[in-house]
């Protein structure tokens, strides 16, 4: 391992701002690392060799170094965020070559930060599915390369887990942020809506949000203070404001605190019941929650079992929002060139617009159902994924039922926090039966999300985790 590869997004910046290493010695050892490694997980679409370079050498010249919450901070972005000067491709061959003129606004907000963008990582075609292979490459898991990294945002999860970058830029529609980084063991955080811009056209008729990849509580906090934020204001106050934008009734309704090492004692529900009826939870991942479970209450917390109110049509309408949301993403692609699957999926999402099933207000209602729950509960603790992920492999090429229906079984615990638009991670917890990491997920009430990561601290400290995968690619059986 390189001297600086496989450090936190902490550490480093703390170092590049004490002056004790270098944004190019910083960018070129991760680069170095991602020659080495990527070649057998397939997280970068393109790197960013000489650009970086260039631009951790510019950083390094800045005068306010010393106040950049990420400085030198390599950073990968998830392939479906435009980054000045390289083309956005979303996984496809259908979308333009063309480069990008200017950085999508989360990007600026990193870059104004002091990180350095180092590659655009892979992600399924359109960002549809929970696998990420398509025309331009495969990612794998970096704990076990035969499997998949998930996806959507499957290339930026799997460089942050094979140390290729601390930390890295995703998005997350279905869970595409949250699954990934359950199957490759890091945290991945869903911000409430509203809270980080998003720009990314319908997104999903409002349920996609652009948040953090990362291996630690610390940088996942760190990252997502900078992009719910101006970062200008610097180190002194890297925790964003919690409150910002919330009713005084709203921050007590989230139990926002500030600057706190450890959350107060809360009320968790736990529940392991799978929001989309016929999909049942395996009994690993479901161990592991309750595991959890019996953790924070051990530390103090009200841990109660109780079930989200789902409603029964909950699968019927994330499925005309998932199809939906693909088909406004389809309109001016050329449909000859985009995947069999991709097709089909945008073909029900034109259906189901022709239905009226896109036109009902679904997360009013579906938050009006959830009110008195999370008026009860601080935090909803439940499994991050129903079961592991499938084998890695060019599921781009397979037919589209198959394709929803392994996503279906994989991974219901996570859409009804974006159609919600409740704020929700995944983090890693303990192991299943393969050795590969386990994961759970939290939930929270709108402005909650440094409360999640509180928790998640705690759980962290109280069960720590492996943060990066072997370099050597160990495969695991399974």
């Amino acid at each position: 391992m390189t001297k600086w590869a496989g450090r936190t997004a902490t550490e480093i910046a703390e170092a590049v701002r004490r002056r004790v290493v270098t944004p190019r010695e910083v960018v070129a050892d991760h680069l170095a690392r991602i020659a080495a490694e990527d070649g057998r997980i397939g997280a970068f679409r393109v790197v960013r060799g000489a650009a970086a370079l260039a631009e951790a050498d510019a950083l390094g010249t800045r005068a306010d170094l010393s106040g950049l919450p990420l400085a030198g901070v390599p950073v990968a972005v998830k392939d479906n965020l435009p980054v000045r000067g390289e083309a956005t491709r979303n996984g496809s061959a259908a979308t333009p070559t063309a480069p990008a003129r200017d950085d999508h606004v989360t990007v600026a907000r990193l870059r104004a930060a002091g990180a350095v963008v180092v590659g655009l990582t892979h992600v399924p075609e359109l960002c549809v599915f929970g696998t990420t292979d398509g025309v331009h490459g495969i990612s794998r898991n970096p704990w076990d390369p035969a499997r998949t990294a998930g996806g959507s945002s499957g290339g930026s999860a799997a460089a942050v887990a094979a140390g290729l970058v601390p930390i890295a830029l995703g998005n997350d529609g279905m869970g595409s942020l949250r699954i990934p980084a359950a199957h490759c063991g890091l945290i991945g955080l869903k911000p409430g809506t509203g809270r980080v811009p998003v720009d990314l056209g319908g997104a999903w008729f409002g349920m996609s949000e652009n948040g953090p990849l990362a291996t630690t509580s610390a940088d996942a906090r760190l990252m997502f203070s900078v992009l719910a934020r101006d970062p200008s204001a610097g180190v002194e106050d890297e925790r964003a404001d919690p409150s910002a934008g919330l009713s005084e009734a709203d921050e007590a309704r989230a139990g926002v605190t500030r600057g706190a090492g450890l959350p107060r004692p809360l009320k968790i529900a736990f529940s392991v019941r799978s929001p989309i009826a016929g999909v049942r939870v395996s009994a690993p991942y479901a161990a592991l929650a309750r595991r959890a479970a019996r953790t924070l209450a051990e530390t103090g917390h009200r841990v109660a079992t109780a079930h989200p109110p789902y409603p029964l049509s909950f699968g019927t309408v994330i499925l005309a929002r998932w199809s939906g949301g693909t088909a406004q993403d389809a309109e001016g692609l050329d449909p000859r060139l985009l995947a069999p699957r991709t097709r089909h999926h945008a073909a029900v999402g034109r259906l189901a617009g022709r239905l009226g099933m896109l036109r009902t207000d679904h997360r009013a209602a579906l938050n009006e159902r959830l009110r008195p729950f999370f008026e009860e509960y601080d935090v909803l603790l439940t499994p991050s994924l129903a079961r592991r992920g499938p084998a890695a492999g060019p599921w781009h090429e397979r037919g589209w039922l198959a394709n929803v229906l392994v996503n279906t079984v994989c991974s219901p615990m996570t859409p009804p926090w974006n159609l919600s638009g409740l704020p929700a991670l995944a983090m890693p917890f303990g192991s299943l039966p393969t050795g590969l990491p386990g994961s759970v997920q939290l939930v929270g009430r709108p402005g909650s999300e440094h409360q999640l990561l509180d928790v998640a601290a705690q759980l962290e400290e109280l069960r720590p985790w492996s943060r990066t995968a072997p370099a050597t690619g160990t495969h695991l059986p399974g």
